[in-house]
C-alpha cells in the first residue's frame, strides 16, 4: 500500500468522527482492549500525562510536551484532530510519524482491523501507542478524544512505580457545553464524564472550575485518594488535586518565570496557568524538569511541537489571523480578542466563517461582532453547515450585517483579500476544518 492508499483505507473502512460526526462515536473500551491485547499492550510500556477538557486540550498538550522536550526527555505527543496532515496526530519530539510507519501499522494489522472494525480514532490511538512504545519515549502526552470516562484513551492505567509506566498526572482544562448529545446537557454531567480520567492515587490538575463543576471533581478526587492542595502547599509525595485557577501563588511564580510564549491568544493565559501548574506537579518525579526548561518550552512551543491554528498570524498586509475556536466557550475569547484588536488598530474587519452541524451555532452567532464583512463558507466535510444556511441564521441575529456566501474556504479567503486594504484585518475561523483548509494555503514558516 502507498501512504495515500493507507490513509484512504483508514477513512473509508473505519468511521471517523471528524468526517461523519455522531455515527462514528463508539463509547466504551471493548474495541480498545482488543486492540491493545493484539498489539501486546503498548499502553503499558511508557509513562503518560492524560489531558481532557472542553477547550484548551491541544494547547496544554503542546505546552507540556514542549517543556518536557526542553528538559531533555523523549516525548510522545498524541492529539486530535489534525488540521492539514494526518501525521500531526502522532509526534515524537515534535517530529510527525513517518509515512512508512503509518503504512506499516496498517499492513501488519489490517486483517485484525477488518475483523474488529474499530473507529478511526481507536485505530489511530492504537497506532500512536505502538509507535511510542517502539520509540521508547520517556513520557507521552495523551489528549482525550471526546469526554473522558468512555474515551478510548482511558485505557491508560495509573502509574506503577515498579514498572515506571502509566499515567503520572491527569489534567482537565475546563468544562463547557460541547458534544452535549454524548456527555450531558449540564456542566455537572459533562464534568462527571471528564472526571473519568482521574485515577487512583494519580495527581490531577483542574484548569478552570465553577460552583457547578468543582464539587464533581472533589468527589471524584476523594474516591481516588487525592487530597485537595492548598495554594502555596509544597508539591510532596501525597497525591493531590490542584485547582489551577485558584493557585495565586503559582500564578505569581509563572508571571515571574515565563517571559514569552509563542501562543498569543488572550485565552492562552489560562492554558499557560494550567500547563504551568501541571509541570510544577511533575517536578518531583521528573527531576530534569527545571523552571528554565518550562520557560524555554513555552517560548518555543509552536516551533518545537508544530502546533498551528491558535490565534496564528498568516499574513501581515492585510493582517490575516486564524483560530480553531469552534464552540461558544472558545469563540467568546476570539470575539473579545478581535474587539481589542479593532480598538487598537481601528481597522476594518473581514471574517471568513463556517461551522459544523453539531456545535452550539446560535450561541456562537450571537457572540460574533456586528461591525464586520462576513464571508460564510463550508469546509469539505459532510458535517459542514451550508454557507447559505449560516448566512441566513446570522442575518436573523444581525439583520443589518454585511454578508456574502462563498463556495469554498479558498474562494472566501481570496474574496476577502480582494476586498481588504493593507490596513484591514481578515479573521478565519468557526471550525477546525475551515482553519485546516486555510492553513494549506499558508504553509508554516520555517
Amino acid at each position: 500500500m502507498t501512504y495515500q492508499e493507507t490513509i484512504a483505507y483508514l477513512f473509508a473502512s473505519q468511521p471517523a468522527f471528524h468526517m461523519i460526526g455522531a455515527a462514528a462515536y463508539k463509547p466504551g473500551l471493548d474495541n480498545t482492549i482488543r486492540l491493545m491485547e493484539h498489539l501486546d499492550n503498548p499502553h503499558r510500556k511508557f509513562r503518560a500525562i492524560h489531558i481532557a477538557g472542553t477547550n484548551g486540550k491541544g494547547s496544554n498538550s503542546h505546552l507540556i510536551a514542549a517543556a518536557l522536550q526542553c528538559a531533555g526527555y523523549k516525548v510522545g505527543l498524541y492529539t486530535s484532530p489534525h488540521l492539514v496532515d494526518f501525521r500531526e496526530r502522532i509526534r515524537v519530539n515534535g517530529e510527525m510519524i513517518a509515512e512508512n510507519d503509518v503504512v506499516r501499522f496498517v499492513e501488519e494489522n489490517r486483517k485484525f482491523l477488518d475483523t474488529v472494525k474499530p473507529s478511526f480514532f481507536e485505530s489511530t490511538m492504537a497506532m500512536a501507542f505502538q509507535y511510542f512504545a517502539e520509540a521508547k519515549v520517556d513520557i507521552a502526552v495523551i489528549e482525550v478524544g471526546l469526554g473522558g470516562r468512555l474515551d478510548s484513551t482511558n485505557i491508560l492505567e495509573p502509574y506503577d512505580a515498579t514498572s515506571e509506566t502509566g499515567v503520572m498526572l491527569s489534567v482537565i482544562t475546563n468544562i463547557g457545553f460541547d458534544h452535549t448529545e454524548f456527555l450531558g446537557n449540564t456542566l455537572a454531567l459533562i464534568a462527571n464524564e471528564k472526571a473519568g480520567i482521574i485515577k487512583q492515587g494519580v495527581p490531577c490538575v483542574i484548569g478552570e472550575t465553577d460552583p457547578e463543576t468543582a464539587p464533581v471533581f472533589l468527589q471524584k478526587a476523594k474516591v481516588c485518594g487525592l487530597y485537595e492542595a492548598e495554594d502555596s502547599q509544597a508539591f510532596g509525595d501525597a497525591p493531590r488535586i490542584y485547582f489551577a485557577d485558584q493557585c495565586t501563588y503559582l500564578k505569581r511564580c509563572r508571571e515571574r518565570d515565563i517571559h514569552d510564549c509563542q501562543l498569543h491568544g488572550i485565552y492562552q493565559d489560562k492554558n499557560m496557568q494550567t500547563a504551568y501548574v501541571a509541570l510544577c506537579a511533575l517536578h518531583e518525579p521528573l527531576r530534569q524538569l527545571t523552571t528554565a526548561a518550562i520557560a524555554e518550552g513555552f517560548k518555543q512551543v509552536c516551533t518545537l511541537t508544530g502546533l498551528r491554528g491558535r490565534w496564528e498570524q498568516l499574513v501581515e498586509k492585510p493582517t490575516i489571523l486564524c483560530d480553531t475556536g469552534h464552540n461558544s466557550h472558545g469563540i467568546k475569547y476570539v470575539a473579545e480578542q478581535l474587539k481589542r484588536l479593532l480598538t487598537e488598530r481601528q481597522s476594518r474587519l473581514h471574517i471568513v466563517f463556517g461551522m459544523v452541524n453539531d456545535k452550539d451555532v446560535d450561541v456562537v452567532l450571537h457572540l460574533l461582532p456586528a461591525e464586520a464583512h462576513y464571508y460564510f463558507t463550508a469546509a469539505a466535510t459532510h458535517r459542514a453547515i451550508p454557507a447559505e444556511d449560516m448566512e441566513r441564521m446570522f442575518l436573523q441575529v444581525q439583520p443589518n450585517a454585511t454578508t456574502q456566501t462563498c463556495p469554498s474556504v479558498q474562494t472566501a479567503i481570496e474574496t476577502a483579500r480582494h476586498n481588504a486594504t493593507e490596513d484591514d484585518i481578515i479573521f478565519i475561523g468557526g471550525s477546525n476544518y475551515v482553519v485546516g483548509e486555510a492553513l494549506r494555503l499558508f504553509p508554516q514558516k520555517s
